[in-house]
């Protein structure tokens, strides 16, 4: 072994206190799960979540085409960066038929992403009735709405797909997989059956799609994601909390599983969304305990832009500060005071001052010093006069 490679070794040590003392070797790469008061740094984000899973460098420019869909997830991303000015083929006036945009946020599973993709490049039709709207009305295989599907992934730069379950209806005699369940008025309790779908039959629906993509649009980028919403309902009879865990946990073994497989020809990316809301924020969700609170999704859109976005002309100074955005949400989350989201929207050195001159802020001292430190970053950008964004 090399002296360059040794010197990346990591051991973990024991303290002479513990019930063993000894070094246990680690492998070449060891990174711990952080303690609260790491989390309450501007840079937490970049050291504890996305480590590992960022671009060498942003790759969407305000001419890049976007198109994402999948779980209603990937709406926030749509609208968020549509607001922002950046290309999403979604927001087109005229791809409002294709139901990628009418109902893409209901195409919550790994099947029916996968059956757009092959219906719209290869032309695949089924020999029943799928897909239904959210009025349980019926769509078919209209040629048009085809055709303006292909337009739209035919020159899609970048495509953000947003997996939310693996609980699935299916037809028995063929197998097909619904969008959703079944039409009261259509639902035939000797063929439409329910199940959990498994890892492989997920992976393989991921790699199905990737392939479709760099069969059709071999310079596109993929980035998957996990949408973070929690299961309505489960149709299983045990609880829908747990239920959810599994869900979730299928999808992610799958991805993950892909992403490695594919990592070596550098178009397949992961955003992990899903970990910022589940692992990050203490309480993200309003209390539906299903959609988190906007000021948590809004982060988690500043996150994305600075990762994976060029600004426009070069110019970063129109972009929300993010790290306002992230004290918002950890106020919203419920990991902070809400005193922290009132002086910082003072925007004066005073109101900053006032609060340190506390004698406690948080109860745990880690996260006390931590939250000092973050307070007092605030007054080192209004010295150097331009807050970093």
């Amino acid at each position: 072994m090399s002296t360059r490679r040794a010197s990346a070794l990591k051991f973990q040590v024991t303290t002479k206190d513990s019930a063993e003392f000894r070094t246990w070797f680690r492998g070449e790469y060891t990174n711990g799960n952080p303690h609260l008061a790491h989390l309450l740094s501007e840079d937490a984000m970049d050291k504890y979540v996305l480590h590992g899973w960022t671009p060498e460098a942003p790759i969407i420019t305000p001419d890049t085409q976007i198109t994402a869909f999948g779980s209603c997830f990937a709406a926030n991303i749509s609208n968020y960066l549509s607001q922002r000015n950046y290309n999403v083929l979604n927001k087109d006036k005229n791809a409002k038929r294709a139901y990628v945009v009418g109902c893409g946020e209901g195409m919550v599973n790994s099947f029916v992403i996968r059956q757009q993709f092959e219906w719209a490049w290869e032309g695949k039709v089924f020999d029943q009735p799928l897909w239904h709207g959210y009025k349980a009305e019926e769509y078919g295989y209209d040629d048009e709405v085809q055709a303006t599907t292909k337009e739209i992934f035919d020159n899609t730069d970048v495509f953000i797909l947003t997996f939310g379950l693996s609980e699935i209806w299916y037809d028995e005699p063929t197998g097909n997989v619904f969008w959703r369940t079944i039409p009261k008025e259509s639902y035939d309790p000797e063929r439409h059956k329910f199940r959990v779908s498994t890892v492989e039959e997920n992976k393989d629906n991921l790699r199905a799609i990737y392939d479709l993509i760099r069969k059709h649009r071999p310079d596109a980028r993929i980035i998957y994601t996990l949408s973070p919403i929690p299961l309505l309902a489960t149709f299983r009879n045990n609880s829908c909390i747990t239920s959810n865990s599994v869900s979730k946990s299928v999808l992610r073994v799958a991805i993950d599983e892909v992403i490695r497989e594919k990592q070596d020809e550098g178009v397949l990316h992961y955003w992990p969304s899903y970990e910022i809301i589940t692992d990050v924020f203490r309480q993200p969700y309003k209390p539906d305990r299903r959609h988190p609170y906007e000021e948590v999704l809004d982060y988690i859109m500043m996150l994305f832009e600075k990762t994976w976005c060029i600004p426009h002309d070069n110019d970063a100074a129109d972009r929300p500060d993010i790290k306002v955005g992230f004290a918002r949400a950890l106020v919203a989350s419920r990991l902070v005071p809400g005193v922290i989201t009132r002086v910082i929207a003072k925007d004066n050195d005073y109101a900053i001052n006032r609060l340190l001159a506390r004698d406690q802020i948080m109860d745990e001292p880690k996260s006390e010093r931590s939250i000092r430190r973050f307070l007092k970053s605030f007054l080192k950008d209004a010295e150097a006069g331009s807050p970093e964004k």
